[in-house]
């Protein structure tokens, strides 16, 4: 933090100079360590340690938005100017930012673990060794595997006409681990992702859950397929996590629903999406996850917005721009993955609330359904959204019975949240996101949920 220190009296002079040309201006300088091993098979792929500084100005006038980005302090001068041109070329409106009270304060991320910036790139390499070799010698039909960590340190400061000036530091860890099984021309992968802001000991003594990754590819070789239907399904919190952030969560980020209006309409407040016993919520202010930070990047306090209350739409994420033209108050939801690019609408920790239904009662009186756990794959488009399961099992007369495969679970987010039947009383935070959106993939997040009861939803899988 002491390079990033050094920046703060050049940062508020520049400010002070060049304030009154443009409606805002911000500078958001940053300085980040990283380490990076990929392994594949027996190969190493990426064995590397980097810093990277830089930094980033915008500029808003009329509207108009300017962007540019710098690697050398020397130039910032150059940089505004240009951004502060560009948006006076393009301003035509009305600029809309919705108030906040300007900040001045240093924080960091507490970490409980230890920095991984202390431990050598020598031992992360030897615990990549070790996940590996579990993975490839649990049986000879283990195809191809792969094992990749990285673990960065970023430290920002923020410096704004409004005179905000946040110092703000945290660090972030990820391992991601799949193993592909093969039995003739049949292909299967088992994945296991871990995430962490909280100390390098998050990412030891994860044996089990390696293993179990490669376990499932090896057992999806010999499993039936899923028959084709429409069934009641029940999901593990784990899916439940991905269901909220994927299908629901970015239809909240408000920059959407201001570029089109029918989605903001479909999108209206006060319209019922789930049953009364339906709370979702997202921010960055509950501490210990993977989206948690202090202030976004335009210096917003983090907060905890409740997106669905008792099943009504209530609220949605915003930047101060959103907030601004839906005459709406700022959620702290503005961020960048780093400086090379403009912060955007993004959640950080989006999770259903649990419920009270105990987990073991889901299951009764489902004559014939689907219980899915764990996540492969996923995509969304708008409304509809498409995830594969890590495992899955029929449900028979309210019990659990065969395993099967090849479990998709598709449908419409609306029509699938009015038809959420029971919220079980379990919870699980997923630490594992890494959410994409305008280019800007990897981002950390947190996913949470309980076991969710949901009927009539699309499973595809073996015609029926």
């Amino acid at each position: 933090m002491t390079k990033i220190t050094t920046y703060k009296n050049q940062l508020t002079e520049i400010i002070s100079r060049y304030r009154n040309h443009v409606d805002f201006l911000a500078i958001r300088v940053e300085y980040s360590e990283e380490t990076n091993i990929i392994l594949r098979g027996n190969q190493i792929d990426t064995l590397s340690e980097g810093i990277a500084s830089g930094g980033q100005v915008r500029a808003c006038y009329r509207g108009g938005w300017g962007f540019a980005t710098f690697n050398e302090l020397s130039t910032l001068n150059q940089r505004v100017e240009e951004v502060i041109a560009a948006a006076r070329l393009v301003g035509d409106e009305e600029t809309r930012l919705a108030p906040i009270e300007p900040v001045q304060i240093d924080c960091q991320l507490p970490l409980t673990g230890t920095d991984p910036r202390h431990v050598p790139l020598s031992q992360k390499k030897a615990l990549c060794d070790h996940y590996n070799v579990i993975l490839r010698s649990l049986s000879e039909k283990i195809a191809t595997t792969s094992v990749r960590y990285r673990d960065s340190t970023q430290n920002i400061l923020l410096a704004t006409s409004e005179g905000t000036l946040i110092k703000q530091s945290w660090a972030d860890l990820e391992m991601r681990f799949s193993a592909t099984a093969r039995s003739g021309e049949t292909l299967q992968t088992g994945r296991e992702t871990i995430g962490s802001r909280r100390g390098y000991e998050d990412l030891i003594g994860l044996e089990q859950q390696i293993q179990g990754a490669a376990q499932r590819a090896l057992n999806a070789l010999v499993l039936p397929p899923v028959k084709g239907n429409n069934y009641t399904v029940v999901i593990d919190p784990i899916l439940t996590g991905l269901f909220v952030h994927e299908a629901f969560g970015h239809l909240s980020e408000a920059d959407m629903l201001c570029d089109n209006p029918e989605l903001l309409e479909l999108m209206s407040m006060g319209r019922q999406f789930g049953p009364e016993i339906l709370q979702i919520f997202d921010g960055a202010a509950p501490q210990g996850h993977r989206g948690s930070y202090f202030y976004d990047d335009e210096g917003v306090p983090a907060t905890k917005s409740q997106l669905i209350h008792n099943g009504v739409l209530v609220g949605r994420l915003h930047s101060r721009e959103t907030a601004g033209k839906l005459n709406e108050r700022p959620t702290g939801n503005a961020r960048c993955l780093n400086y090379h690019y403009p912060p955007l609408v993004r959640m950080t920790n989006t999770w259903i609330e649990r419920g009270e239904t105990p987990v073991e009662d889901l299951l009764t009186d489902i004559q014939e359904g689907i219980y899915a756990k764990n996540w492969l794959g996923g995509m969304t488009n708008g409304e509809m959204f498409t995830f594969s399961a890590g495992e899955a099992w029929m449900i028979r007369h309210g019990k659990l019975a065969e395993p099967v495969r090849d479990v998709t679970l598709s449908g419409n987010v609306f029509k699938t949240l009015g038809n959420i039947e029971a919220i079980g009383n379990d919870f699980y935070w997923d630490e594992s996101g890494g959410c994409g959106k305008g280019g800007q993939s990897g981002l950390a997040v947190g996913c949470g949920g309980p076991s969710l009861r949901i009927k009539e939803v699309m499973v595809g899988g073996e015609a029926a």
